[in-house]
């Protein structure tokens, strides 16, 4: 199965269409207002609102929307406005939550959405988080438990998910840059499906050097 490449963070128009030259399977836009890389809105000539089908440079990745602790009618709204494929839930938001959200969006205003949900990592028993979540989620990711949410640029020991016995399938992030390469290459579990990256990858908050990661791409799929 090939490795999912997830680029969150993203905002500034001419930054988002580069990437999505790249072979990047999804881009994150940052709905969280603490954040430094927090999207108020993105203009059209990014080519990805408010219809992407409108635009002939309708972007290959799919879009995550990323929210912390956020009023579901604000996700609602963010949702359909941007067309996202993926909500991802990266503060404390219960089953309930998410239940309620998917019955508002599916089947009448997004269908085919699909819902991330973040999980603070430290050691082992953080892992076991992961329970409360089955049944309810389509992907998990794995994100180094820090002060901040998200965005840290710290990692965490990747071999405390050997833990984790799901069948959810997980994206890995915190602190993933360039040198790590090699590590992901040789991280193995049965349901590790790709990688997230972010801060790792700026020049400035939101804005990604496509060079770097162009050549990390690359050096991860040869």
């Amino acid at each position: 199965m090939k490795l999912q490449i997830k680029v969150c963070g993203m905002r500034e128009p001419e930054n988002i269409r580069a990437l999505n030259a790249l072979d990047v399977d999804m881009m994150g836009l940052i709905f969280y207002p603490k954040s430094p890389r927090y999207v108020r809105s993105i203009p059209v000539s990014a080519g990805i609102v408010p219809d992407r089908a409108t635009y002939l440079q309708r972007p290959k990745a799919k879009l995550v929307g990323v929210f912390v602790n956020e009023m579901p009618q604000t996700v609602i709204t963010h949702s359909y406005n941007y067309r996202l494929d993926y909500i991802q839930l990266h503060g404390n938001e219960t089953p309930t939550y998410i239940d309620n959200l998917k019955r508002t969006l599916i089947p009448d205003i997004l269908p085919d959405v699909k819902i991330i949900k973040a999980l603070s990592i430290r050691e082992a028993d953080d892992v076991k988080r992961w329970r409360q979540y089955e049944g309810h989620i389509d992907l998990l990711l794995f994100d180094t438990k820090c002060k901040t949410i998200g965005g840290s640029g710290e990692q965490f020991d990747w071999s405390v998910l050997s833990t984790y016995d799901g069948d959810i399938p997980f994206l890995l992030s915190g602190g993933i840059g360039p040198q790590d390469a090699e590590s992901i290459k040789q991280f193995k579990h049965p349901m590790f499906a790709g990688i997230d990256v972010n801060s790792k990858f700026e020049d400035a908050p939101a804005h990604k050097d496509i060079d770097k990661l162009q050549n990390f791409i690359s050096s991860i799929t040869q």
